[in-house]
């Protein structure tokens, strides 16, 4: 099954980059911010995110638009200092284009300004690493 990892992210301190490394150093898969495109179909996208203004930031929601026809399914990790995941704006948007999403998703809460001092941790990482490449079997 053919697999990529695509994430997104805004803040400075880099949360969401660093969970897309930790995912892509379990799984020996490359992990590209979403100004890079599929380049082939793929099976299954991790798709790497963060809660920005309540919401999934509009370069999520365009990559997805674009690569639609590229995707079979999307695995939703996410990171918010709110606590809340990502999963049902992520579902609202892959319905709309028809892409199927996995029941299944990775949350971690996240730091920002001096909510949730030291979050995510390297535990955090370690266990996104574990689900990614549970789905991956």
């Amino acid at each position: 099954m053919s697999t990529a990892i695509r994430y997104y992210t805004k803040s400075k301190k880099g949360n969401t980059e660093k969970l897309a490394n930790a995912i892509s150093k379990a799984t020996g898969l490359q992990a590209q911010d979403v100004s890079h495109d599929l380049n082939m179909k793929v099976d299954r996208l991790f798709l790497v995110n963060a809660m920005y203004a309540a919401n999934i930031d509009n370069e999520v929601k365009s990559f997805l638009s674009r690569n639609k026809d590229k995707i079979g399914e999307v695995v939703n990790f996410s990171t918010s200092c709110s606590g809340k995941s990502t999963y049902g704006m992520v579902k609202k948007e892959t319905d709309a284009l028809g892409i199927k999403l996995s029941d299944k998703e990775f949350h971690c809460a996240a730091s920002w300004i001096f909510i949730n001092k030291g979050l995510p941790t390297e535990d955090d990482f370690t266990r996104a690493g574990k689900f990614a490449k549970e789905m991956l079997l």
